[in-house]
């Protein structure tokens, strides 16, 4: 009997889910009638290591046992969706504060896509334009039940209606497992949209109009709070994962006005020279992550009234305002004043 993993160590050779989920199967199994405790048991799952805990994992073999059981007692081959009915923005966590306070579903999907291995290592979220559709897919590194795949998908389309507004559909959901055999009815009765089944990944392609739209529940503080939470506890759980370490350390650094690479290797404990190659094997480089961290942090902070542009200037690690502005406009296209007082603009 397989047994659950609860570390606070690097889970980098174990793929592994947020055991916050867990808690959303056993409210739905408790939705069912089902007394969620024994079915843990069943499938070896000691219901009290399950906490609120980004630290506290399932690997997703396991995961996939307990949904086995789940199905084969509830009878509902479908339970994977009912599954995302319970899932609630604070089983994620950290990610899950920061999609809430996105300040558009298009901001929504980019956290996913960026912080997404704090929910899970089964999967990379990755995101593509076309015309005005924009592509979130599902890419699954490990094999994942059909239940996970549902579950997934029909939480991000139940999460992005609560924060945005409740008739929003995508235009078209995917789904990489076959139909099931009593149909697809009630994947179209949640979505609202046409399903393909049998696709080469899960995706969902939504309509850029609707992703660019302002959220009532946005706060670009408490999403900058969480972003850089969820991005300490990536680096804790993968140390290595060198990409999220110099990220969570650049942003530490940068308010002293001294973020160099020397300075991160040093605090890695490794040589520039070895950071530089670990970096490279990443097809990135340090001065990438740096501008990346910054235009990332920068858009955060100008959208906070609290902040003066001169003190975002020194947050961000620059030596005056000019310097500031014009790296702003390399990123945005209209000056810092602008973006906070209209937004970033249009594209044509």
């Amino acid at each position: 009997m397989q047994r659950t993993i609860h570390t606070k160590s690097d889970s980098s050779h174990v793929q592994t889910t947020i055991g916050g989920y867990a808690l959303a199967i056993a409210k739905a199994l408790e939705h069912s009638g089902i007394d969620s405790t024994r079915i843990f048991q069943a499938a070896g799952i000691a219901p009290s290591l399950l906490k609120n805990d980004p630290m506290c994992r399932l690997p997703v073999a396991t995961l996939t046992q307990l949904y086995k059981v789940c199905v084969d007692v509830t009878h509902n081959p479908y339970f994977g969706l009912t599954v995302a009915k319970f899932v609630h923005i604070s089983n994620l966590h950290a990610l899950g504060y920061a999609l809430a306070a996105s300040s558009n579903l298009m901001a929504f999907c980019q956290r996913l896509e960026r912080f997404f291995k704090l929910a899970s290592h089964a999967c990379e979220i990755k995101l593509t334009e076309s015309g005005q559709e924009v592509c979130l897919q599902a890419k699954l590194l490990v094999d994942v039940s059909a239940e996970t795949e549902d579950a997934l998908m029909g939480f991000l389309v139940l999460a992005m209606r609560q924060l945005y507004k409740t008739d929003f559909n995508p235009l078209r959901v995917g789904l990489s497992h076959g139909m099931p055999r009593d149909g697809g009815k009630p994947y179209e009765d949640l979505f609202r949209s046409p399903v393909a089944f049998s696709q080469p990944a899960p995706l969902l392609v939504l309509s850029k109009a609707d992703l660019y739209q302002p959220l009532a529940g946005a706060c670009a503080e408490l999403a900058q709070l969480n972003d850089n939470l969820a991005t300490s506890y990536m680096a804790r759980l993968d140390k290595s994962d060198v990409v999220t370490t110099v990220r969570q350390k650049i942003i530490e650094y940068l308010p002293n006005g001294d973020c160099t690479r020397d300075k991160v290797a040093d605090a890695m404990c490794i040589s520039p020279t070895t950071l530089q190659f670990k970096l490279s094997q990443c097809d990135t480089n340090f001065h990438d992550l740096l501008d990346t961290t910054r235009k990332e942090l920068a858009s955060s902070y100008v959208q906070q009234s609290s902040l003066s542009i001169t003190e975002i200037t020194f947050l961000l690690g620059f030596s005056d305002t000019s310097n500031f502005t014009r790296a702003f406009k390399r990123w945005e296209g209209v000056s810092p004043t602008h973006y906070r007082r209209d937004g970033k603009p249009l594209e044509a």
